[in-house]
């Protein structure tokens, strides 16, 4: 239904469909002559913060050399090929555990703990699928709109934990303002939690406010290290989040996102909508 839409309403200009579109996802007007929210401010951005490097370091595949020239390559999740299409991969060639992913979207993600089991036609043919998707058009994510296309084969990661824990970073010019950290992704029962650069407990969502007074979750010995990383890869960028992974102790590189959930986060609560907002700066 998304693509339908997307493909309908593809001849309308962006900051109309924007208006549409940010009137049927929140059930209320954009101000664009005075934004406040953090909401609206990313969708200004969408419109008017167009740099050539942002078509790169969106790109999942090309951003990983942009990324290791600022902080390293130790960081940087390993390539296990790239191809151009589906029908290209070359399955021998792949260890018995990889990730599989297009380079240009959110989606189309296959995870391969046993290549054994792995139903190769329906993998191709879900990559396939989402190797066509205009990602662009769905929420007029302008660095999106030039990325070329590839499907990428990366090491499979896990921790001890039997999943991967993210670590979202929201940083407002080089500002990394705190950090969501997103648990139990593997059990189908993600949780997430904010905290600052002091591991404090910020009551901004929804499971922040309703947890115990003494609330925390165990702190990684190298999240200092990570808000550095942060601050490194948002410096001069009015809005990003950074993406990275804590695994055996060793922080790896996820990706940056510059309009999480599309500017249309239906669950951020009104006081953290302002809040983000107000650290925005055009």
């Amino acid at each position: 239904m998304k693509n339908f839409i997307s493909k309908l309403f593809s001849f309308i200009p962006d900051k109309q469909y924007l208006t549409i579109l940010y009137f049927l996802k929140l059930k209320k007007r954009i101000n664009w002559k005075n934004p406040k929210t953090f909401n609206e401010k990313l969708q200004c951005l969408k419109l008017y913060d167009r740099k050539p490097e942002y078509t790169v370091m969106v790109d999942k595949y090309l951003a990983k050399k942009y990324v290791a020239d600022k902080i390293g390559d130790e960081y940087i999740i390993p390539t296990l090929g790239v191809w151009d299409s589906a029908e290209e991969i070359d399955f021998d060639s792949l260890p018995e555990q990889f990730v599989l992913k297009c380079n240009h979207n959110s989606g189309g993600l296959v995870i391969c703990k046993d290549k054994s089991k792995l139903n190769i036609a329906e993998t191709r043919k879900k990559l396939s699928m989402a190797l066509k998707e205009d990602y662009y058009l769905n929420g007029r994510e302008w660095p999106y709109k030039n990325v070329p296309r590839k499907i990428i084969a990366e090491k499979f990661m896990v921790d001890e934990s039997g999943g991967l824990t993210d670590y979202k970073f929201f940083c407002f010019k080089k500002r990394v303002d705190c950090v969501m950290v997103c648990i139990d992704r593997h059990l189908n029962d993600t949780k997430f939690y904010f905290f600052d650069e002091h591991w404090n407990l910020k009551r901004i969502n929804k499971r922040g406010i309703d947890a115990p007074s003494n609330f925390t979750l165990p702190k990684p010995n190298c999240m200092d290290e990570m808000f550095r990383i942060a601050r490194v890869l948002s410096e001069n960028l009015p809005f990003v989040r950074c993406d990275l992974y804590e695994c055996s102790g060793h922080i790896y590189f996820g990706e940056l996102t510059f309009f999480p959930d599309c500017g249309y986060d239906t669950n951020l609560l009104p006081q953290t909508d302002k809040y983000f907002g107000d650290l925005i700066e055009f």
